[in-house]
C-alpha cells in the first residue's frame, strides 16, 4: 500500500519507516504529533525572535529622523524670534512715522498747535525707540544666531538619547548646514531719520497760528460790517434805507445773519439809497438857507452815487477779495479833497461888478447877468466872490455829511462802518491768504518729508541665513551588544547579539500654509500688556497704534496703509478743504502707495527631505560627507562632545540660562521691557 510491490529491498523496508508516523488505520501516530507540533513552535519563536532583530534594526532609522527633526525645531524656533523682532522693529517706525505725520496735520490746524507740537514729540520719542529696538534686536539676534549651531547639537543629541531603551543605546545628533551665519541683519538697524519734521512742525504751527489770528480778524470784520447793514439797534444800514429812502425789500434784502452775508450787499444797497435820494431831491426852499441845504444834499447825493457806483466788491478764486467801497467825505476839509471841491457846476452871476457864485439859478441873490459857472475851489481862491443870501461855499457843502456821519440815525454813519470793516476785512483775508499759501508750502515740504522717510524705512527686510537654513542631517549609531530575544528560542536557537547599525537623515524648514493667520504676534503683544502694568497703561493712543500695525503686519488682509489712514482720519478738528485735511490724505495715500508688504507670519515647520539635497546646497559629496560625519562620532560621549568632534562651536556658559535677544523700549517711559529665550528648552533640557 505504501510502496512498489516491485520495487527494490528499499522500497520494502519503506513501510517500516513510515509506520513510525502511520499507523496501520492510515492515521498519524504519537511520534509524527510531537515532531509536528515541535516543529511549529521552532519556526513561530524563530519568525518572532527575527520579527524582533528587523524591528530593532530599523528603529536607527526613525531615530535619525526623529534627530533630524529635533534639530530643525531649534531653527524653526529662531525663525519665529527672527520674524516676531522685524515686525516689531518694522511697525514701530511706521506707529512713530505715522505720529509725525498726525502732528504735521495737526499743526495745520489754527488751535490745535499744542496738540500738533505733542504728536510730533510723542513721534520722535517713537522714532528713537524704534532705533533703540533695532540696535538690541540685530544684536540680540546675532547672540543666538551664534548659539544655534550648539543648540541643534544638544537638542538633536538629547533627541537621539531618549529614544535609547533597555540595552540598545542610540548615540549621534543633527548638524546644521550652513554651520555658521549668513544672515544679513542690517535691515534692522536702516536708519529713518525725521531730521527737520519736528522743525517743520514748529514752522507749520507758527503758519497756522497767523492764519487764525488772520482769520479770526476777517471773521471780527465780517461780523462788524453786517451788524452796521442788518444788524445793528434800532438803526443800520438797512433800516436807514428803507425809512430815509423807501426802498422795497427787493432793493433793500435784510440779511439775518453774516453767513450768507458780503460786502456786497451795503453797496448794492447804497446804489439803490442814493439813486432814489438824488431822484427825490428838489432844489427848492422858502428861504435862502433851505434853498442852499437843498442844493447842497443833491449835489452830495449825486457825488455819492457815482462814487458808490464806481465801488466794486470781488471774490478771488484764490479766496482772496477786493473790497472797493468808497468813503463819503464827512466834513469840509474831506469835501476839498473831492471832486465836489473842484467840479464847476455853481451857477455865477454878475452882482456889483464882482462875479458871484450861487447855491441854485433861484438865489435870491442871483439879480444880475449870467456868468457861468465855476467850482468851490475857484471861491476859495477869490476867482469868484460867495453870495451874500445864500452863503453857498465849502463849509455848507460839508454841513451835508457832517450832519449824519456822526450820529446812530444817519445813513453815511453805518456806511462810513462799513467802509471800514471792508478795509479791515480785505487786508485781513489777503494776510489770511498769504498764511494759508505759506501753511501749503510747508505743508508739502512735510509730506515730501514723510515719504523720504517712509523710503528709509521700507528696505528690504532682514536676510535670514541661519545655521541650519539649507537644513539639518542627523547621524545616530545604535551600539553593539543588545542581546537578541531567546527567552523562548533558547531550547531552538543559539544565542546572538543585535549587531551595530547607523542611519542618517535630514530635515529643513518649509512654510505652512494652514498658519497664514496665526495669532503669534498678537499673542506677543497681549504677553507685553500683561506682562509690564507700564505698557497696559499706556496702550491707547500712539502705543495702540502700534498694536494695530504689529498685529495687522502679520496678515496681509489689513495692510499697514489701511491701519495709518484709519489713525489719520480720527484726528479730530481736521475740516475738509482745509490744509491739514489736504495734508492728511496726502500722507495716507503716501502710505497706500509705499507698497509696504505684510510680513510672512507663516510659521516653519520641520520637513524629512532625501539627504542628499542637503549636501548638494552645502556642496559636500555625499558619501564622503556622511563617512566624515560617521568618523566624527566618539563611541560614547556627551551633547558638548559631540559638538567638538563636528567642529561646532560650543556654547558659552552651557546650554542652561536665558539670553535677553532684544529691549523693547516704551516711548516716553524711561522703561524697557526685556525679551528673552530659554536656551534650556532649545537646547532639549527641558
Amino acid at each position: 500500500m505504501t510502496g512498489s510491490r516491485c520495487g527494490s529491498e528499499a522500497a520494502r523496508r519503506a513501510p517500516l519507516a513510515l509506520s513510525a508516523f502511520r499507523d496501520d488505520e492510515g492515521g498519524f501516530t504519537t511520534v509524527a504529533m510531537a515532531l509536528a507540533l515541535l516543529l511549529s513552535v521552532t519556526l513561530a519563536f524563530s519568525a518572532a525572535a527575527a520579527g524582533w532583530v528587523a524591528s530593532r534594526s530599523s528603529q536607527v532609522q526613525r531615530v535619525a529622523d526623529a534627530t533630524a527633526v529635533a534639530g530643525a525645531n531649534v531653527v524653526a524656533s529662531f525663525s519665529t524670534v527672527a520674524q516676531v523682532l522685524d515686525a516689531c522693529v518694522l511697525s514701530m517706525g511706521l506707529a512713530g512715522l505715522v505720529t509725525l505725520g498726525a502732528g504735521l496735520v495737526v499743526s495745520c490746524v489754527p488751535g490745535l498747535s499744542v496738540a500738533g507740537a505733542e504728536l510730533c514729540a510723542t513721534g520722535g520719542r517713537v522714532l528713537e525707540s524704534r532705533r533703540g529696538l533695532a540696535r538690541s534686536s540685530a544684536e540680540g539676534l546675532e547672540r543666538l544666531e551664534g548659539a544655534l549651531p550648539a543648540l541643534i547639537v544638544a537638542n538633536s543629541a538629547s533627541c537621539a538619547s531618549a529614544n535609547s531603551e533597555g540595552s540598545i543605546s542610540y548615540l549621534g545628533c543633527a548638524v546644521p548646514l550652513p554651520v555658521t551665519s549668513a544672515s544679513d541683519f542690517s535691515a534692522l538697524e536702516a536708519e529713518v531719520s525725521d531730521e527737520g519734521l519736528e522743525g517743520l512742525s514748529a514752522e507749520m504751527r507758527a503758519a497756522s497760528e497767523e492764519l487764525e489770528a488772520a482769520s479770526a480778524r476777517a471773521r471780527e470784520a465780517l461780523e462788524r460790517g453786517w451788524r452796521a447793514d442788518c444788524g445793528s439797534e434800532p438803526h443800520c444800514l438797512w433800516e436807514r434805507a428803507e425809512t430815509l429812502a423807501g426802498l422795497s425789500s427787493a432793493e433793500n434784502p435784510r440779511y439775518v445773519t453774516a453767513d450768507s452775508w458780503t460786502f456786497g450787499a451795503p453797496l448794492a444797497r447804497a446804489r439803490s439809497y442814493y439813486a432814489a435820494r438824488l431822484a427825490a431831491q428838489r432844489v427848492e426852499g422858502e428861504s435862502a438857507e433851505e434853498l442852499t441845504d437843498a442844493a447842497c444834499r443833491r449835489a452830495f447825493y449825486a457825488y455819492a452815487l457815482d462814487r458808490v457806483r464806481e465801488g466794486s466788491y470781488v471774490e478771488r478764486a484764490d479766496g482772496t477779495v477786493v473790497a472797493d467801497l468808497p468813503s463819503l467825505p464827512s466834513s469840509a476839509d474831506e469835501t476839498r479833497e473831492t471832486e465836489l471841491f473842484v467840479s464847476p457846476d455853481w451857477p455865477c452871476t454878475m452882482e456889483g461888478g464882482a462875479r458871484t457864485l450861487h447855491c441854485a439859478t433861484s438865489c435870491p441873490g442871483a439879480l444880475g447877468e449870467p456868468a457861468g459857472t465855476a467850482s468851490l475851489a475857484d471861491l476859495d481862491r477869490g476867482v469868484v466872490s460867495r453870495c451874500a443870501a445864500c452863503g453857498m461855499d465849502v463849509g455848507e457843502l460839508g454841513r451835508v455829511a457832517a450832519a449824519s456821519t456822526p450820529i446812530a440815525n444817519g445813513f453815511e454813519h453805518h456806511w462810513e462802518a462799513i467802509v471800514e470793516a471792508s478795509e479791515d476785512y480785505e487786508r485781513a483775508v489777503a494776510e489770511r491768504s498769504e498764511a494759508e499759501s505759506r501753511l501749503r508750502e510747508l505743508a508739502e515740504r512735510g509730506a515730501d518729508d514723510f515719504d523720504r522717510a517712509l523710503d528709509q524705512l521700507a528696505v528690504e527686510r532682514p536676510a535670514l541665513c541661519p545655521p541650519g537654513a539649507w537644513g539639518c542631517v542627523a547621524v545616530v549609531g545604535r551600539g553593539e551588544g543588545a542581546t537578541v530575544l531567546t527567552e523562548l528560542t533558547r531550547a531552538f536557537l543559539s544565542e546572538q547579539e543585535l549587531p551595530a547599525g547607523v542611519a542618517v537623515s535630514a530635515a529643513t524648514l518649509a512654510p505652512d500654509d494652514g498658519t497664514a493667520e496665526n495669532n503669534v504676534l498678537s499673542s506677543f503683544l497681549d504677553a507685553l500688556v500683561a506682562g509690564d502694568s507700564v505698557l497696559a497703561g499706556a496702550a491707547d493712543g500712539v502705543l495702540g497704534l502700534w498694536g494695530e500695525l504689529l498685529v495687522g503686519y502679520g496678515s496681509a488682509a489689513h495692510g499697514a496703509g489701511e491701519v495709518a489712514s484709519e489713525f489719520l482720519d480720527g484726528l479730530d478738528g481736521v475740516l475738509g478743504g482745509s490744509v491739514g485735511a489736504w495734508l492728511r490724505d496726502r500722507l495716507s495715500g503716501i502710505v497706500e502707495a509705499a507698497g509696504l508688504a505684510p510680513v510672512d507670519m507663516r510659521l516653519r515647520r520641520p520637513v524629512l527631505v532625501n539627504t542628499q539635497d542637503v549636501l548638494d546646497q552645502a556642496g559636500l559629496d555625499h558619501a564622503s560627507g556622511v563617512r566624515e560625519l560617521l568618523a566624527a562620532l566618539p563611541d560614547s560621549a556627551s551633547a558638548e562632545d559631540l559638538a567638538r568632534s563636528l567642529g561646532v562651536p560650543s556654547l558659552t556658559g552651557g546650554a542652561g540660562g536665558r539670553m535677553v535677544v532684544a529691549e523693547v523700549p516704551l516711548p516716553g517711559t524711561g522703561v524697557s521691557i526685556p525679551l528673552s529665550v530659554d536656551l534650556s528648552r532649545l537646547a532639549g533640557a527641558a
